[in-house]
């Protein structure tokens, strides 16, 4: 079986790979083309942490993935990076473990950040002159990498609860992407007038309030991947035109449409589209001025897609090729 470092990963998979990947695997989910099992979540509240495990089978691929991805939100404390995982890819004909792909999360990282760039290109306005991002970690960095590949963004207003680290990326990401990133003092300051907010922060409550959100906003969730995650008032669901989910099954259970269905302020009815019907053209885009939702929980269609995309990439074999299972 090979062991793919991460090394590796980041020398040859970028935002282009995933985004094709990402892209592959949505409109797989759209045609009905996965088998798609509800992940497994773990918390341990005791050490910040959690663990999700994800994985499906795109049919007609040659492989299937299964992926462990983990969030332990104290280790920068200790020198640690908060994200870690790795990938398991099985051959779809024989079931054999072909590779492991010791990515700690990387592979996660960019999936993640892909869905967000493909739910701007559908959703988004096609003019972005104020983007707010709530989070300033890790996946706030790569979301960004992402999404202006997909559009041009004229300024970005940053809010976290630690002052010092909201500033530090605000440097950091104006320097990597030669935009001007401000430091927002509040929530509310980031997303007033902005056109497009991205929330990815681990919040157990919301963040954002109905009163600061503009009418023409799209709003791309991205950090409640979990029944007890929360980052949008329920009021910003009622009132939107549309309320977009990478999967409705899991948003139902796990993102911030559980929470909207749950308070009694929306149905299942009033979600428009799952992401893969708007790309493949079966549901509407946005269509003018409009509020707009994105629930992205993470499915594990994308890391399938990844893991099939890496197998490309870097030419892995399968287990035929090597003479039968391992």
């Amino acid at each position: 079986m090979e062991l793919v470092n991460e090394e590796s990963l980041r020398a040859q998979i970028g935002e282009a790979e995933a985004l094709e990947a990402v892209e592959r695997a949505f409109l797989a989910l759209a045609r009905g083309d996965v088998v798609q099992p509800p992940p497994m979540g773990f918390d341990f509240p005791e050490a910040s942490g959690e663990t999700h495990v994800k994985g499906a089978y795109i049919r007609g691929d040659a492989t299937f993935a299964i992926k462990v991805a983990s969030g332990f939100y104290r280790n920068p404390d200790k020198g640690l990076a908060v994200g870690s995982g790795l990938v398991l890819v099985l051959d779809a004909k024989t079931g054999a473990p072909l590779a492991t792909l010791k990515d700690n999360a990387f592979l996660t990282e960019l999936r993640t950040a892909a869905a967000g760039a493909l739910a701007t290109r559908l959703l988004a306005p096609t003019k972005i002159d104020k983007m707010a991002v709530l989070g300033t970690g890790v996946q706030a960095r790569y979301q960004l990498r992402a999404i202006t590949q997909v559009r041009e963004v004229g300024e970005v207003f940053a809010w976290s609860p630690n002052a010092e680290r909201r500033q530090s990326y605000c440097e950091e990401m104006s320097a990597a992407l030669s935009i001007p990133f401000r430091s927002a003092s509040s929530s509310a300051v980031a997303c007033e007038n902005a056109d497009l907010v991205l929330t990815v922060t681990p919040a157990r409550k919301p963040i954002v309030e109905a009163k600061d959100i503009t009418r023409s906003t799209t709003i791309l969730a991205v950090g409640s991947d979990g029944p007890d995650k929360q980052e949008l008032d329920v009021a910003i669901l009622a009132e939107a035109d549309k309320v977009v989910v990478d999967n409705l099954s899991q948003c139902l259970a796990l993102g911030e449409v559980h929470h909207a269905v749950a308070a009694g302020r929306m149905s299942e009815n009033d979600v428009h589209a799952e992401l893969g019907d708007v790309l493949a053209g079966n549901k509407a885009p946005r269509d003018g001025d409009e509020l707009i939702v994105c629930d992205l929980t993470g499915v594990g269609a994308q890391d399938a897609a990844m893991a099939a995309k890496v197998c490309q990439v870097l030419s892995l074999p399968s287990s035929e090729a090597r003479g039968g299972p391992n």
